[in-house]
């Protein structure tokens, strides 16, 4: 089988019902991002930290999959599929996907604030006290900003075999995940399926990438299509 490695964003969960946090001001569901995502954030107030990722939790238990997290499960009968996804939610994994690796962390896991070798699945909310096998507080297993991202070797390595990759619903603004695209050999088609994706290949050294401006939704089968065509 051919690879294919997806590289997913915002965008695919947005059309589930899950809000992307950030608005145009900034702000992550009313808060600045140095409050509720990164390890600053974290030392000053836990509590804010904990509450907010509990929340996002939560809404995970009233969406589902959408129409692109679906088929690309189906693909996967056809290529081999490796989904790399920025997004902390399990919408990839519902949906029956089974190559997912995680860059920024998953809301269903939570970790020692001390040691990240402590690591467990967590579907409720945590709470102050809550601790790990080390003694320390659990924290939201995600990659905050100015936190190294553990996967991206991992990611750099399966892209770097790929015989095509598929953007989804990412504005690539966000790194190191947005580098990715480099590397890939010059020779590997880019497929980047995002309404505003024309604004965001600039720089992408393949000879040979296609923009679909659509949603996920109305877009993935004519990805499909452009992949299978390859």
């Amino acid at each position: 089988m051919k690879k294919l490695v997806v590289l997913t964003g915002a965008g695919i969960s947005a059309e589930s019902g899950i809000k992307t946090f950030r608005d145009s001001g900034g702000l992550w569901e009313g808060h600045k991002v140095e409050e509720v995502a990164t390890p600053e954030g974290w030392l000053k107030n836990p509590q804010k930290v904990l509450d907010f990722y509990n929340e996002r939790r939560r809404q995970l238990f009233e969406v589902k999959p959408n129409k692109a997290h679906l088929e690309l499960a189906s693909f996967e009968s056809e290529w081999e599929v490796h989904v790399i996804t920025q997004n902390v939610d399990d919408l990839h994994e519902r949906a029956g996907s089974q190559n997912i690796l995680h860059l920024h962390g998953e809301l269903l896991s939570a970790r020692s604030m001390h040691d990240e070798r402590f690591k467990y699945r967590w579907t409720g909310d945590i709470r102050l006290g809550d601790l790990a096998e080390d003694g320390a507080q659990l924290r939201p297993d995600i990659v905050w900003f100015g936190e190294a991202v553990p996967n991206m070797a991992i990611a750099e390595l399966s892209c770097s075999s790929a015989d095509a990759m598929l953007i989804v619903g990412t504005s690539l603004q966000v790194y190191p995940a947005a580098g990715l695209v480099y590397a890939m050999e010059d020779s590997c088609p880019i497929i980047y399926l995002d309404p505003n994706a024309e604004n965001s290949l600039h720089g992408i050294k393949s000879s040979r990438h296609f923009i679909i401006q659509k949603s996920a939704c109305d877009g993935i089968d004519e990805a499909l299509r452009m992949i299978r065509s390859l």
